[in-house]
């Protein structure tokens, strides 16, 4: 049986209770264990603890109650605003990561499944041509399918060698001076917007200048080296920035969230700190949805899902803001306009900055 001491090991304050009046501390200390720390790590940095099911049910399913209880001053028992963005939106990235999403996933899956259905076809033919006499014409048709299969496979492992290889080739490209750029060759016709091309090198040439009046003439050699990619050089240098700063772009524009928000709700008495919190609830909302979307690939979930998010905001916005329905949905659409012009700047930025540091 464990004895509560007279003081405080921490701060040496007379104790009256499980926890120091002065400090906070627990009055009587255990034994480290690991046990001990891993809740410790669990309930910091995940947030599993019991209030989590409590701050979850209010923010998924009863719009803007969480943050209407917390301005009340209940906020010991729930969630605290930022872990929750936090935890959901790192969820959010690590699954977007770990599901391996590129930008040619489309075009490959489609190759894949073409070449599925000539497959069939073809085996489908076979199985004819077993049941009945030989056709002479037939035979040559099944015999011109499968070349065309073999061709389409030989394409297809061309176009994913190529892929890696680009790939490769950004990792290890290094930011070179900026020189310009060896002249074509006489007869060569380069195709506009490509690397080379008069309009191209223009645009380049603008940029350099702008950059080196300014003495900024790292970014400098990092555009020209940019500018020297291939097409899916630049491309996996966007992806690989888009991982990188993307979580990063996204939390800076919490504050611009809050700031359309005061500025469509002035006069309402609001604080800046209020719509701070409103945009970290219903952010981290967002935040998890995407990530059950990107848990369950089922087209009619999805579906659902996006219905409720799209229908989330406004109805948070009416309960949190006290606002009529017309003037909530006014709202909701500009805020939506500006906040999406928004975010696609700060993606920009953040591939730009990927494609800058790229090595």
């Amino acid at each position: 049986m464990s004895v509560t001491p007279a003081n405080c090991a921490n701060c040496e304050a007379p104790l009256s209770g499980h926890y120091c009046s002065n400090c906070g501390q627990e009055a009587v200390l255990h034994h480290a264990s690991t046990r001990e720390f891993l809740h410790e790590f669990v309930g910091h940095y995940v947030a599993l603890e019991g209030k989590l099911w409590g701050s979850l049910a209010r923010l998924v399913f009863r719009p803007g109650l969480l943050t209407n209880e917390y301005m009340r001053g209940r906020r010991v028992r729930f969630v605290q605003p930022l872990r929750l963005y936090l935890s959901f939106s790192l969820l959010f990235f690590v699954l977007l990561k770990l599901g391996g999403f590129h930008l040619d996933d489309a075009d490959s899956d489609a190759q894949t499944a073409q070449m599925a259905v000539l497959e069939k076809a073809v085996e489908q033919t076979r199985r004819m041509e077993q049941l009945k006499p030989a056709d002479p014409a037939a035979a040559e048709s099944a015999a011109a399918a499968e070349a065309a299969i073999a061709e389409m496979r030989k394409e297809q492992r061309a176009d994913t060698r190529e892929r890696e290889k680009a790939v490769q080739a950004a990792a290890r490209s290094n930011a070179r001076d900026a020189a310009k750029p060896a002249p074509a060759a006489p007869h060569s016709v380069v195709e506009p917007g490509q690397p080379g091309s008069p309009e191209r090198q223009m645009a380049t040439d603008d940029i350099d200048q702008w950059l080196a009046a300014r003495g900024l003439d790292t970014l400098r050699h990092k555009w020209a080296s940019l500018n020297q990619m291939s097409s899916e050089q630049q491309k996996a240098a966007l992806q690989a920035g888009f991982y990188r700063y993307a979580p990063y772009a996204i939390f800076c524009l919490m504050p611009v969230f809050a700031l359309y928000l005061k500025i469509l709700y002035l006069g309402s008495g609001r604080r800046f700190g209020e719509h701070v919190l409103f945009a970290l609830h219903t952010n981290a909302f967002a935040f998890l949805l995407f990530s059950v979307m990107l848990l369950i690939p089922i087209g009619l979930v999805n579906f659902l899902l996006w219905c409720w998010l799209l229908g989330y905001l406004p109805w948070a916005m009416r309960r949190v803001y006290h606002s009529g329905r017309a003037g909530t949905l006014l709202r909701w659409a500009v805020l939506m306009f500006f906040y999406a012009i928004s975010i696609g700047v700060a993606l920009g930025i953040a591939g730009a900055l990927g494609a800058a540091t790229a090595h």
